[in-house]
């Protein structure tokens, strides 16, 4: 028999979530003020997992998880809450909660977790001095979206620790938000957090902008200079596009997260240090290996735990908040009295697929805020709405099986922005973008049976699976 207790200032709550599971094997305790938690606990010493509502009236459920830990309380806490907040997740996981769950619960769910907390293998921690929050970071990650609040949660977990990180998704998604925040609520909040594109600089120059150089180390190297992982000493570093980086500089970075140590170009010298290191792709790091190109020493070395964060297409519901969030945070940087987004506007915010993701967005928002001559976003103030708008009629019994006029259709509106945008490589991002749309179409469509989709596509079956691998499809 296990012993639960759930604390809950509604009762009518607490005998619901009771009624969910096992009499035979479950027996339940309640309590309707936290502050009497830590003391119950120790009066009852059989209590093998704990349900604790975040939103309490006395004392709120994170200052009583808090309480309990530094307590030395070693009992399992699930935390729920009836708000979703990506702040109190972050924050509920990284003061040591076992999970966090948010009303309506899936229930299976709910029950699934109880029994894991209670066959939980307790280990005392080392409690640490824990830094308070900082607000404006947590609150840059922006989403009610049960892919945000999962995020949330892994944030609030893995910033406990100094493991390394590795970040994937597409651009724009939002990753060094994520490195961000795992930074700013870790031990090392008050240290550097430094951040590296690693396609941005040539392979020389990547190397002396992460180690540093030695005076006379090449033509050009006046000074000695630090490289980022000096700077960023007991700090964190964010390597982002980790897919761009060179054999020969993998192979310097596998050393750092080995040994601890650099030597600046041109020097023989080992110099300790004490980095974190989150790294981020927008690329398939498993067909990168296939292809030779990146070290798969490395990849594990740099995936000791890894985040994904989904395209904004596939969590519409965070459009509207970072919608309003970016109209909040441009009208007070612009000073414009904007105070929100017209209901058609947003309407066509929702349907727009946003193939830039969340910086399309913001980008987008920015330029609206500018422009605008009301109190509220329109539809006119939205650039990417005349494409939107510009709706490619097709026609398939006169196409025959010549398509081009379609493409032709899609590509003509945007095309102009594809031309400041995509850096000299339209074609390879036009081929890939559709290339991954109908691999993806034709997986929907087939309810991801992969033998009817290779078979209608026309390509092997290993293809496929090599084509799922490249474009992360999900």
């Amino acid at each position: 028999m296990k012993n639960i207790l759930i604390v809950d200032d509604d009762p009518e709550i607490s005998r619901s979530l009771a009624n969910l599971f096992d009499p035979d094997r479950y027996r339940f305790a309640f309590l309707d003020d936290g502050q009497r938690m830590v003391e119950f606990i120790r009066e009852r010493k059989d209590i093998d997992a704990i349900l604790l509502d975040v939103n309490l009236p006395t004392m709120s459920g994170l200052d009583i998880l808090k309480k309990a830990k530094l307590s030395d309380i070693d009992v399992p806490i699930i935390m729920i809450s009836g708000f979703i907040s990506t702040e109190n997740a972050i924050e509920a996981m990284r003061e040591g909660a076992y999970e966090y769950l948010t009303k309506p619960f899936e229930i299976q769910k709910l029950i699934d977790t109880v029994n894991k907390a209670c066959g939980y293998n307790r280990s005392r921690p080392v409690l640490e001095p824990k830094p308070e929050p900082d607000a404006a970071a947590v609150d840059e990650i922006v989403g009610k979206s049960p892919e945000i609040v999962e995020i949330a949660k892994l944030v609030g977990q893995v910033s406990k620790s100094d493991a390394a990180i590795l970040i994937f998704g597409e651009s724009g998604t939002g990753k060094e938000l994520i490195a961000r925040a795992i930074h700013r609520n870790s031990r090392r909040r008050n240290k550097p957090f430094l951040s590296v594109n690693c396609a941005a600089l040539a392979e020389t120059l990547l190397e002396s902008e992460l180690f540093g150089h030695e005076k006379g180390a090449f033509t050009g190297a006046y000074f000695k200079r630090l490289g980022k992982f000096e700077q960023a000493n007991q700090g964190s570093i964010f390597l982002d596009e980790i897919a761009d980086m060179s054999m020969l500089t993998q192979s310097k970075l596998l050393r750092v997260l080995q040994e601890k140590k650099i030597e600046r170009v041109g020097g023989n010298e080992s110099i300790e240090v004490d980095v974190r290191v989150i790294a981020a792709t927008n690329k398939s790091l498993v067909q990168c290996m296939k292809e030779g190109s990146f070290r798969v020493d490395l990849f594990y070395r740099l995936k000791v735990v890894s985040i994904y964060v989904p395209p904004l297409r596939e969590r519409k519901g965070d459009i509207s908040l970072l919608a309003e969030h970016f109209v909040n945070k441009f009208a007070r940087q612009l000073n414009k009295d904007v105070r929100g987004i017209s209901q058609k506007a947003m309407a066509m915010l929702n349907k727009y697929p946003w193939p830039g993701n969340v910086r399309e967005l913001e980008n987008n928002v920015h330029t609206a805020v500018v422009m605008t001559k009301s109190d509220s976003l329109q539809p006119e103030d939205f650039p990417i709405f005349s494409e939107v708008e510009s709706k490619v009629e097709i026609d398939l019994d006169h196409m025959q099986d010549d398509y081009t006029e379609i493409f032709k259709k899609i590509i003509d509106p945007v095309l102009p922005k594809l031309i400041n945008s995509s850096e000299g490589k339209i074609y390879y991002f036009l081929e890939s973008a559709l290339e991954k749309a109908l691999i993806s179409s034709c997986l929907k469509h087939f309810g991801s049976n992969q033998v009817k989709t290779s078979e209608i596509l026309g390509i092997s079956r290993n293809t496929l699976r090599d084509r799922i691998s490249k474009y992360n499809i999900y």
